[in-house]
């Protein structure tokens, strides 16, 4: 066990002194790799802080119940007793016509437009807060009550929303699929910087053999390599995006603060970090053992 172990380290300190003496080609795959994976990992981190976005929109969906103008006292109770029974309303608020009216005139640039009405054209209302998170209760409550007499409009103002997240899903598939090409584009270039380092080191691996080297013995070092390169190509990754993450947030910030809103965008948690870096350097060590397996079978001591 001790002599598995100790060769383990030699295997991985002789890699670490190889890579080091290029140091401008080890950086270059990096690099390539690096780009390779902040693709689709640019693409997740964006995905993820645009759900965060649309969870603080929709954190408090409402419901819009207009009334007809002729509506009398009786029409409101009835939807208010509706509102009381139905599941998923936090709240709700009743605003009588003339309060509405009382308000547009408040409000900027309308108080001309409400001071030339001859007569109150807008209706009472119930603005209703519901629970998030329940689409389809707050889509059966706005079909209930657009059922009723003398309700003349019903808006689900959280209606966008759902539309939102059904992009993010999309968002969320396609960079998943960008993952799993660009994964593809990492391992094939582990492959070929191992095989070049085979074919280099050709003869040693010859006269290995012939001092009775087993096949693992030579092997470990590639397998080395190739998950130090992934590492390494993961860590670029994680560089890049953070960079480009760290730019992006001055012009967001700016225009959140337009909105009164202090959103900046996120970068994953450790957890998720590590699993890209594990992830980086499993495929670095499977581009390895693709191009062990392909290239050492066919060196043979003469």
């Amino acid at each position: 066990m001790r002599a598995w172990l100790r060769h383990h380290a030699h295997s991985l300190g002789a890699t670490v002194r190889r890579l080091a003496r290029t140091p401008f080609a080890f950086a270059l795959n990096a690099l390539v790799i690096g780009v390779t994976l902040a693709l689709p990992l640019g693409a997740w981190v964006l995905v993820v802080n645009m759900e965060r976005l649309a969870g603080h929109l929709g954190a408090d969906p409402q419901l819009s119940v207009f009334l007809a103008t002729d509506a009398a006292r009786a029409d409101g109770a009835r939807v208010e007793a509706a509102l009381k029974s139905a599941q998923g309303v936090r709240s709700y608020r009743f605003v009588p016509k003339d309060e509405a009216l009382a308000e547009m005139k408040r409000a900027q640039g309308l108080a001309e437009l409400a001071g030339s009405l001859g007569s109150n054209p807008l209706p009472d209302a119930f603005i209703v807060a519901l629970v998030p998170g329940d689409a389809p209760a707050a889509e059966r409550l706005a079909a209930e009550l657009r059922a009723l007499p003398k309700v003349a409009h019903v808006q689900l103002d959280a209606a966008w929303i759902k539309r939102l997240e059904a992009m993010l899903r999309l968002g969320g598939v396609a960079a998943g699929l960008l993952a799993g090409l660009l994964a593809l584009g990492l391992v094939a270039v582990t492959f070929n910087t191992v095989r070049l380092q085979i074919l280099t080191q050709r003869d040693e691996i010859e006269v290995s053999k012939l001092i009775g080297a087993t096949d693992a013995y030579v092997r470990r070092p590639f397998f080395y390599q190739g998950t130090l390169i992934g590492l390494v190509g993961g860590l670029a990754a994680l560089a890049l995006v953070a960079g480009s993450v760290g730019v992006l947030n001055g012009e967001v910030g700016r225009l959140a603060a337009t909105y009164g809103s202090d959103f900046r965008l996120q970068l994953p948690g450790l957890g998720d970090l590590a699993a890209v870096l594990t992830f980086s350097s499993v495929l670095g060590w499977c581009g390895a053992w693709l191009s062990v397996s392909r290239h050492l079978s066919v060196i043979e001591p003469d």
